[in-house]
């Protein structure tokens, strides 16, 4: 992977308010550099500039991908009280960008600092822990390349965020089949020079898009990284709604005790995601890496056998399924138009039941099918176990921890990737272990050497799951999407997706929007 000119990454968390002092760490290939902050809204607004800054070129530790870079302090700026809260890029070189052609931004979350009481009710949490599993920069080792700690004292590869311009580079397109940038993805990062797994995750992708989207309807939001939920749980006070979008795949127990206790307490949340709390993490070093063993756990991870073993939180062994926060989980959804034999699928969803609120203003009636055009569901879904109730409308079984007062409002074909499906580019990813063979092993205790396609109707069943957008109460209300790329709905101009996304900032929300 190229090196940028000038490379750089926040030290010391990723989300501060006025008066904390931001401190980013460099490395350069020229005796002095520029930089430029900015934040990116609806519109990018520049807060501070600097150039002539004085650079050295830094070495990379053998271990940067556990252990970070451990490079000084560049620079330091104190945040400003007049600094809107909101996702804030550290750009380098900006003076001159044919200096640094890769565009390799550091980042960081300005947090209100406003009492409870007087902040925005709505939060969005950017998915820092997800960001950092699938970071590979100067191909140091991932979640997915076979580490199982990964430190956020490092920068991000190109294209987690900011990629050339008009280049989307979805796992999942539109256009019904796998996108054939990622049939030759060693094609696509020579063409693009991103990082190779860029598209599972980063600020590009998703949240880029839906809070340009948000703001230009006028919806206000405070924001903070989903660490903070276990590092700094008391953001959660005084809030309406918490707003999770895109690919939200990493949670460690604090984050989930705090964010359960908040629903229970009658906080409202939305996940606009797919692959939801799918992977238990250990936050370490006050916040500043992470552990996962993911295939490795049951044999390898020193919490092995005991709640707080990493892995998926559906492990029998760890007896959380993320369906008792969000309602779904990935091992009932799985893979739409993303492997050449999970669902090619029409991109949208089903409609089953148009009077709900969510529905309201769209016209929509039963068994329309719902931003196909922008291909809504792609890339990763989640569901939950079905049967038919006496209406004959889907509905929940409960049976995998789907909380009893879900409705299903729409679904979806999604299926885990079976051996045979697994895209050249994942062969020996985590052991060569697929999807299904695991999760039929850790959830219902098949051994993983049986054959994928047998006769045991339950295993079968995880093959065949479904995109499933629903919404619960028990305490707060929560809705999901059950999907990753519900945001490209938005980001296409689809009017069905803004009308039911405005439906749920603002009924959850209340009068942030």
């Amino acid at each position: 992977m190229l090196r940028a000119a000038v490379e750089g990454y926040v030290g010391g968390g990723r989300s501060f308010v006025a008066g904390q002092t931001v401190r980013v760490h460099c490395s350069a290939e020229r005796s002095h550099f520029d930089v430029q902050i900015a934040r990116r809204g609806a519109n990018r607004r520049v807060v501070w500039a600097r150039s002539g800054i004085e650079g050295h070129r830094r070495e990379v530790p053998d271990d940067v991908g556990e252990r970070g870079c451990d490079w000084p302090v560049s620079f330091e700026i104190e945040v400003s009280p007049d600094w809107t809260p909101g996702y804030y890029e550290v750009r380098f070189n900006w003076a001159d960008k044919s200096l640094d052609e890769l565009d390799q931004p550091a980042y960081f979350v300005v947090r209100s600092a406003e009492p409870p009481a007087t902040r925005p009710r709505t939060l969005i949490l950017l998915t820092d822990t997800t960001y950092n599993a699938y970071n590979d920069w100067n191909h140091s080792r991932s979640l997915y390349t076979g580490g199982v700690r990964v430190s956020w004292e490092r920068p991000f590869a190109p294209g987690f965020l900011a990629r050339p311009p008009d280049i989307q580079l979805r796992a999942a397109t539109a256009m019904g089949r796998y996108d054939p940038d990622f049939d030759e993805q060693s094609g696509m990062v020579d063409a693009y020079r991103v990082s190779g797994w860029c598209y599972g995750s980063g600020f590009h992708q998703w949240e880029r898009p839906f809070i340009s989207w948000a703001e230009r309807e006028g919806f206000a939001f405070d924001y903070a990284v989903s660490s903070d939920l276990e590092l700094r749980p008391e953001i959660l006070q005084g809030r309406q709604l918490v707003l999770s979008v895109g690919h939200d795949e990493y949670w460690s127990a604090g984050m989930r005790d705090t964010m359960e206790d908040y629903i229970a307490g009658g906080g409202n949340a939305a996940f606009l995601t797919g692959n939801a709390v799918f992977w238990q993490v250990r936050l370490e070093d006050d916040g500043r890496a992470m552990t996962c063993y993911k295939y490795a756990a049951p044999t390898a991870d020193p919490e092995r056998g005991t709640p707080l073993q990493s892995g998926m939180w559906s492990d029998r062994v760890v007896g959380r399924p993320e369906n008792r926060l969000t309602g779904v989980s990935f091992t009932r959804g799985g893979y739409v138009r993303a492997g050449q034999a999970t669902p090619r699928g029409s991109g949208g969803y089903h409609v089953w039941r148009p009077g709900h609120w969510v529905f309201e203003g769209t016209d929509l009636r039963y068994g329309d099918l719902l931003g196909a055009k922008h291909g809504v569901v792609g890339y990763e879904a989640d569901g939950c176990e079905l049967t038919y109730g006496p209406d004959g409308l889907p509905a929940p079984t409960h049976a995998d921890g789907t909380p009893t007062s879900f409705e299903v409002l729409a679904t979806s074909p999604a299926r885990l990737w079976a051996q045979r499906d697994l895209p050249p580019t994942t062969q020996g990813v985590n052991g060569g272990m697929s999807d299904l063979a695991y999760t039929r092993w850790r959830v219902l205790g098949v051994d993983p050497e049986r054959a994928e396609e047998d006769d045991d109707p339950a295993a079968a069943r995880l093959g065949h799951g479904q995109a499933v957008m629903g919404v619960y109460t028990e305490g707060g209300t929560v809705f999901t999407t059950g999907c990753t790329d519900w945001v490209h709905g938005l980001e296409g101009g689809d009017p069905l997706v803004a009308r039911i996304t405005r439906n749920v900032l603002s009924r959850l929300g209340g009068s942030d929007g």
